[in-house]
């Protein structure tokens, strides 16, 4: 009978099993681990791929400031609202914390990839005298070097879409007769400055409720810097400048007033680029409230977007109007964009009037009523409001039987309580009839008259001045503009407050003068014009301030 054999292992493979079994859980431990700190997990997770993916993907479906959850378009799973993308300092792409951990390493891994990824890029790019009662109703391919993904903040759809047209445009500057290599370098220094300050300084636009918005920096503190670069347009290309802004075409000799920069301290605003800013009003309205001095800027705004159109018969007055100061409202079209440029003049926002008094119809002003044109102004994307010229006339000043509020005259009311409720009426209408989500809302400060040796009407002249001064000392803020923030603190609809007031109170130089009328048309009057403004001048400051701010709604805001 055969002995049975005994069950038996050898030492060296025993200790061969041991170690591979080892291994294996060894192996699985670390593996296990590596997953649960580099993971995200639950409703994070959609918003950790979606990241990874490139920040295409973050741009077509921005987060938001609800505390509600979101939900990918593409995928349908939620995204944590919580979860915010912030382009700040050298446009390295940061986050911050919202509760869970590792985030940082996710984002350092965004960063790297975009930091090695530069293949697609795109440019960052009257009436004479000044008095009230005299004025109107009052084939390169080659893009410049900077990275469509971690420079421009641009949300996703806007990226696109200026992508595609500067990329199939851009020989369209070219044939407007710019120097396209000297514009995009223009361009893009100016927007790198832009962007590797921001969020540097401290903002000083107001909003109401008293806010600051700490990404942007104070764009009304700085200086003027000569700039051969400039003006942005050529002041006999635009057809859009009438006769008093003419300075040029009137016979003023000197250019120096067309190149002067502004440079805010501690950061840089960037180079108006009208390709990015037709991208920014595409399909909107974009429309200017206001006296003669809004029209001012307004005229300046359609010349600078001019300058992006290959054909500038594609940019034209709805009814065929030609701009004259004889004629208050317009509305340009440019229908490559579905965008409108409007006018509407407004000498106080509120409705001027007439009032029997006595056996006599005197003038009124009723300052509980606002303009009758206010119906133009519904349903605007980007309304830019201001009021302040027209409140230094003689009447307002006075404020004798002039003021209205019902049906009571006031027999004398000062100027400045008229002014405060006149505001208030703008602003009950604003908190009526806007729509905050839809509609920003500006409102310009005053600009400030430079009449020396007199009134408009009485001697006063700005001729001899053909520099800006060189002014460092603190000025006394306007009344009208501390009325101003105080009336805004007060809305509920946010109203961004375009503080142009200092910078062009050292502007002396950029008024028409004696040039607010072609000396083809008679003798010369002796009443200068220092309250208006010669285009290309100032007002194109002004409106590279409105780009600015727009910029600043595009780019995706870090808020917790």
């Amino acid at each position: 009978m055969e002995k049975p054999r005994s069950l038996s292992i050898r030492p060296t493979r025993l200790l061969l099993l041991a170690s591979t079994v080892s291994s294996s859980l060894l192996f699985f431990f670390y593996f296990s681990f590596w997953l649960l700190e580099n993971a995200p997990s639950g409703s994070n997770s959609a918003a950790y791929f979606q990241l990874v993916g490139g920040i295409e993907a973050v741009g077509s479906h921005p987060f938001t400031d609800s505390d509600s959850s979101l939900l990918d378009n593409a995928t349908g799973i939620p995204i944590a609202a919580a979860t915010h993308v912030s382009v700040v300092g050298n446009l390295s792409l940061e986050a911050r914390s919202v509760g869970n951990e590792g985030k940082d390493e996710i984002f350092d891994d965004v960063q790297e990839r975009e930091a090695s990824d530069s293949s697609t890029e795109v440019p960052d790019s009257n009436d004479f005298g000044g008095g009230p009662d005299t004025f109107e109703d009052d084939n390169s391919t080659d893009l410049p070097d900077v990275n469509l993904k971690n420079s421009s903040g641009f949300s996703g759809e806007v990226l696109a879409a200026v992508a595609e047209r500067i990329g199939r445009g851009s020989s369209e500057l070219d044939a407007r007769g710019m120097e396209r290599g000297k514009l995009e370098a223009d361009t893009t220094m100016s927007n790198r400055s832009f962007f590797s300050s921001f969020g540097q300084g401290e903002a000083s636009h107001v909003e109401n409720h008293g806010t600051k918005d700490k990404t942007t920096c104070d764009v009304s503190d700085g200086r003027w810097v000569f700039d051969e670069s400039y003006p942005l347009y050529a002041s006999n290309s635009c057809p859009f400048v009438d006769e008093g802004f003419s300075c040029e075409q009137n016979g003023r000799l000197d250019k120096d007033y067309m190149q002067w920069r502004w440079q805010p301290y501690g950061c840089s605003i960037p180079r108006f680029n009208p390709v990015i800013m037709l991208e920014l009003i595409r399909g909107k309205r974009l429309v200017f409230v206001g006296d003669s001095i809004n029209r001012n800027q307004w005229e300046s705004m359609l010349c600078m977007l001019r300058m992006a159109l290959s054909d500038p018969t594609r940019v034209y007055e709805a009814r065929g109007r030609r701009i004259t100061k004889n004629r208050g409202n317009y509305n340009f079209k440019f229908p490559d964009y579905d965008c409108s440029l409007e006018y509407y003049v407004s000498h106080f926002l509120v409705r001027e009037s007439k009032a029997r008094l006595g056996q006599r119809r005197v003038m009124t002003l009723r300052i509980d009523t606002i303009d009758r044109s206010s119906s133009r102004w519904r349903g605007a994307d980007i309304l830019v409001f201001n009021s302040a010229h027209w409140w230094s006339h003689h009447k307002t000043m006075s404020g004798v039987n002039y003021y209205q509020e019902g049906n009571q005259v006031h027999p004398h009311l000062d100027v400045s309580t008229a002014f405060r409720k006149a505001l208030l009426t703008w602003a009950s209408w604003v908190d009526q009839h806007v729509i905050p989500g839809k509609t920003q809302v500006f409102f310009r400060s005053s600009a400030p008259s430079h009449f020396s040796g007199g009134k408009w009407n009485s001697g006063g002249h700005c001729k001899e001045s053909i520099h800006p001064l060189n002014d460092t000392n603190v000025r006394q803020v306007p009344e009208k503009n501390v009325i101003l923030e105080q009336v805004v603190r007060q809305m509920k609809t946010p109203v961004t407050i375009l503080n142009i007031t200092n910078l062009s109170g050292l502007r002396i130089d950029g008024h028409p003068s004696v040039y607010g009328r072609n000396p083809s048309k008679g003798t010369p009057t002796s009443i200068q014009d220092c309250s208006h403004w010669c285009l290309p001048g100032v007002p194109d400051t002004w409106n590279e301030l409105l780009y600015f701010y727009l910029l600043l709604r595009e780019k995706p805001a870090f808020t917790s």
